[in-house]
């Protein structure tokens, strides 16, 4: 008896009586996956669908900034010496929001989401990654100046400025925002302790 057969005899053996798998019991790897699966996925469209009926992000025309000129912004009542410390990287990243290559409606949306989220967790510095493009119209340049347009709008954005080449150069954008009124009333509290 050679080895494969004595092989093929002991698995029989050790296995016992055995009767293939029906064909319908077998799981078909195309079918769409179980409702309870994508929740998670409903759950998403349903809160970016939110967002999108509370964003004010203007979506209309914008002159396009030319791909070398820093972008720089500040409020009226904000020290130059406020920005300039921001321009020089002074403060810490306390977040980040990369938009590299995402289409121009998705980068509305969460940067959106992002700005709400970080004034409403008292952040008063974010760094936001964009590009910037070689062409007037390349589409990193076109998001850069739709982002400059957009800053302006939220309230709470006090000033924002190009990046240090260390942090993306042109192609990234410093923004710092105002104090929440909790972070307000925190601090007054802070100071009301010191005083005694």
């Amino acid at each position: 008896m050679n080895q494969s057969l004595r092989d093929q005899t002991d698995f029989a053996a050790v296995v016992g009586d055995v009767a293939p798998l029906k064909r319908d019991n077998r799981a078909d790897p195309g079918k769409a996956p179980p409702a309870s699966a994508d929740g998670g996925q409903a759950r998403r469209a349903a809160a970016e669908e939110n967002i999108g009926e509370h964003n004010f992000l203007s979506d209309d025309f914008v002159d396009l900034l030319p791909p070398a000129d820093p972008m720089a912004f500040r409020r009226d009542g904000i020290q130059r010496g406020v920005a300039d410390k921001l321009k020089h990287g002074g403060y810490p990243v306390q977040a980040q929001l990369h938009l590299l290559r995402l289409p121009l409606a998705k980068c509305r949306q969460r940067l959106f989401a992002f700005m709400e989220d970080a004034y409403h967790n008292d952040l008063r510095s974010v760094l936001i990654v964009h590009g910037r493009g070689r062409e007037i119209d390349s589409p990193a340049n076109v998001l850069r100046s739709y982002l400059a347009k957009w800053l302006t709008q939220f309230d709470q954005v006090q000033a924002y400025v190009s990046a240090q080449q260390a942090d993306g150069g042109l192609g990234a954008t410093w923004v710092m925002l105002r104090k929440s009124q909790r972070a307000k009333a925190n601090n007054r509290e802070r100071q009301q302790k010191r005083r005694g």
